[in-house]
């Protein structure tokens, strides 16, 4: 995963983030980064910790959007984030700088060597998240529990280039970004298990499709 100050030196990542305006906040774990933001547009970079964007439907369900780590990021670029149905809890002690986006255009910055480098990382980090958006696209098609258990452990196995891997998230998690029942995918999960498809130990899975 690109990094936004992948490239950059120490000392000019400093001079970044005072021309850009950025302000660093500090967070315990299960805390809504948004309810204490006041920024309209603005970029959200992960310094350290992981947080994950989750939408609240008016009848009280909970869908994982995304669960983003360290170097990622998130903000109006990405996603509708004022909104009401939008939150975005930390899932450890996270620290996360924010930037406005109207001081990306800042001339201060674009006179600068290092801002070429800047844009090109923010370029690649919105790739690579709008390729995940697509793969969770592609798991939402699908209509049946184990056909998204087997997409969302096939497109695992992708990342890693192993049939053996941690899953990134509780269970229970899992359940929400794939929009299902917890108990219902548990009874899959047992079935793939039962047949063969997989083994399970704790978060490990080892896939055989």
């Amino acid at each position: 995963m690109t990094k936004l100050f992948e490239n950059i030196s120490e000392k000019n990542i400093l001079k970044l983030k005072k021309i850009l305006k950025s302000s660093t906040l500090f967070y315990r774990k299960g805390v809504n980064v948004l309810s204490n933001v006041n920024l309209q547009d603005f970029i959200a970079i992960i310094d350290t910790g992981s947080v994950q964007l989750i939408y609240n439907d008016y009848n009280g369900n909970s869908t994982v959007l995304e669960e983003l780590g360290e170097g990622e990021f998130f903000g109006s670029l990405t996603l509708n984030i004022n909104s009401d149905d939008i939150t975005c809890i930390t899932k450890e002690e996270t620290k996360i700088t924010f930037i406005e986006y109207n001081e990306i255009t800042n001339d201060e910055i674009i006179r600068t060597d290092f801002y070429i480098i800047f844009i090109k990382n923010l370029i690649k980090i919105l790739n690579e998240q709008l390729h995940n958006k697509n793969n969770r696209i592609e798991l939402l098609t699908k209509r049946s529990i184990r056909d998204k258990l087997i997409e969302y452990f096939t497109q695992e196995a992708q990342k890693t280039g192993r049939n053996k891997f941690k899953l990134a998230m509780t269970y229970t998690d899992l359940a929400n970004y794939l929009s299902v029942d917890r108990s219902a995918m548990t009874r899959e999960l047992k079935a793939l298990k039962n047949e063969g498809f997989i083994e399970t130990n704790n978060r490990m899975i080892k896939i055989y499709f």
